[in-house]
């Protein structure tokens, strides 16, 4: 009894089995759907995982080349920045140069017044000396108008009144009649170089008559006649003095003569450079008188040495020169106030 109730199995109802063969089903499904969904998962996994890698790589190497742009604009900066020092400390040095050319400009300008001013004095120094010491009026005007044309190169307001000043003794001199002492002293000359050739008045010969002349169309006998009374009249003169007639002098003094007349004539061309004219019209006067007295009064070379003598004793010499203190007070004063800026 025990054996067969061992060797008994339990049934089981169909539709149980119909249910475990669904679930078996719907189990493979699931499985293989799992297997499916788990296949694309890792297939996505792995494009994800390519599509990650590139991009990494990608960003690699953009990091690298940002990196490396980093560096070189580092270097860049690096570079300008001591660029920039260089031009800063250039800066500072163009500064100070400018600086110290502004100064020395400064410095020059003040030295150019001054040099300019010491120049236009002295200018005026040598006018005052030519019109004091020479009475030179040429010279001395060229000088001051000199001075003049020097100052318009400051062109500053303060030249104003002293170019005025000097202008006021440029026309005083300007004003002044023209005395022509070189024309004078070539004329005065003239005549001591005219003193050696003119021929004395006691070497003067009675002139030939000539006027006289044979008369050929007559006789022999007159034409003899006519000859020989033509000789005889050589033979003696007989010539009117209007005055009497001055004694033979020896060479010696003949040679004495034409040298005091010379000095006569350089005395008077000294006194005339220095406008005596007193003591200019006496060495005149007292030459015209020698010439008359001593030389040929007939002789052209006397005429003309009497006739320039006249002349220079009709002009006169003497000119009332101006003072021009005035002009040099002023550039003393202006001189003087540019020390005291300095």
């Amino acid at each position: 009894m025990s054996e067969e109730n061992t060797n008994v199995q339990p049934t089981r109802p169909q539709g149980t089995d119909r249910l475990v063969r669904i679930a078996l089903a719907i189990a493979l499904v699931a499985l293989v759907a799992s297997g499916w969904q788990w296949l694309m998962q890792g297939q996505r996994e792995n494009k994800l995982e390519k599509i990650l890698t590139q991009r990494l790589s990608d960003f690699d190497e953009r990091n690298r080349e940002s990196v490396a742009l980093s560096k070189h604009a580092e270097e860049v900066t690096s570079q300008a920045g001591a660029k920039i020092t260089l031009l800063e400390q250039k800066l500072e040095e163009s500064r100070a140069q400018q600086d110290a050319l502004q100064t020395l400009y400064l410095e020059l300008a003040n030295n150019r017044d001054a040099w300019t001013i010491a120049e236009v004095e002295q200018l005026l120094i040598i006018a005052s000396q030519q019109l004091q010491l020479a009475g030179n009026v040429k010279p001395a005007l060229l000088a001051m108008q000199t001075a003049d044309s020097r100052l318009q190169e400051l062109e500053k307001p303060q030249i104003i009144q002293l170019r005025k000043t000097i202008g006021k003794d440029i026309q005083k001199l300007q004003a002044l009649p023209s005395v022509d002492l070189v024309g004078m002293t070539l004329k005065i000359e003239s005549l001591v170089d005219a003193a050696a050739k003119m021929p004395l008045a006691s070497e003067r010969h009675p002139r030939q008559d000539t006027t006289t002349k044979p008369d050929w169309d007559s006789s022999p006998w007159h034409r003899l006649t006519q000859e020989i009374w033509a000789d005889i009249k050589h033979m003696v003169r007989i010539e009117r003095m209007d005055q009497p007639e001055q004694p033979m002098l020896a060479p010696e003094q003949s040679y004495f003569l034409r040298e005091n007349l010379k000095l006569r004539l350089l005395a008077a061309r000294i006194a005339l450079l220095q406008r005596d004219e007193a003591t200019y019209r006496v060495d005149l006067q007292t030459a015209d008188q020698w010439i008359k007295r001593h030389f040929d009064p007939q002789d052209a070379t006397t005429k003309t040495a009497l006739a320039t003598l006249q002349q220079l004793s009709s002009s006169s010499i003497t000119i009332q020169l101006p003072d021009i203190s005035e002009s040099l007070n002023a550039v003393s004063k202006y001189k003087l106030a540019l020390e005291r800026n300095k």
